[in-house]
């Protein structure tokens, strides 16, 4: 598994559906730069069972994103169309009617490869033959990526194991917080919470306050 921390996220130009059902041809996390820092997670499929439940729970949060002028975006290895079919659903039967964020279609997991977050790969059977070892979906990864396209944090969960969306949100405001004042962010740090310089006295202040 890479580590993309400090490196620049890879660029991608793919179809996806924004605004709940608008296609869109070569989307690109390029359109940010300079402008918001980016939430970008990978789920495993469309009309799954803990899916859902993450990318609704993104769009519950999404006013808490837009007041810290950050971007979300989705991405998994299903078509725009079933994206579309998807978003189009009603929730009481496994859709995600009213998510609003983009959803990047990454049908030939190249996105997936480049972020190393696909639950597989490809490889030779014992016969020669092209096979996929492993699931051919993304894991449930999540990058930071800050205003200038550089990720900041990462994350990445198995294939069972649902996201926490607030986490998330903590580490935004981490992100925004140090760059606004310079500071660290300690252990368990929350917004509100304090920071802390760092340098040794820095460290001696902080520890001596709490």
């Amino acid at each position: 598994m890479s580590v993309l921390v400090g490196k620049k996220a890879p660029v991608f130009h793919a179809d996806a559906v924004v605004n709940g059902g608008e296609f869109v041809e070569n989307f690109s996390l390029d359109q940010y730069i300079g402008k918001k820092e980016v939430v970008f997670f990978f789920y495993p499929l469309d009309f799954t069972f803990v899916c859902p439940t993450e990318l609704l729970a993104f769009q519950e949060k999404m006013e808490e994103f837009d007041k810290r002028n950050v971007a979300v975006v989705g991405c998994s290895v299903d078509s725009k169309f079933s994206h579309w079919a998807w978003l189009n659903t009603e929730k009481n039967h496994g859709g995600i009617k009213g998510v609003k964020y983009p959803l990047v279609s990454d049908l030939a997991k190249t996105i997936s490869e480049n972020y190393d977050v696909l639950a597989g790969e490809f490889d030779y059977n014992d016969e020669g033959e092209m096979a996929f070892k492993g699931a051919p979906v993304a894991f449930r990864g999540l990058f930071l990526i800050d205003k200038t396209g550089t990720v900041r944090h990462q994350v990445v969960n198995d294939l069972p194991l649902g996201r926490s969306i607030d986490e998330a949100l903590r580490m935004v405001d981490a992100l925004q917080f140090f760059e606004a004042n310079g500071e660290v962010c300690p252990a368990n740090w929350s917004k509100g919470k304090d920071g802390m310089k760092a340098s040794a006295d820095g460290v001696a202040d902080y520890l001596s306050k709490h």
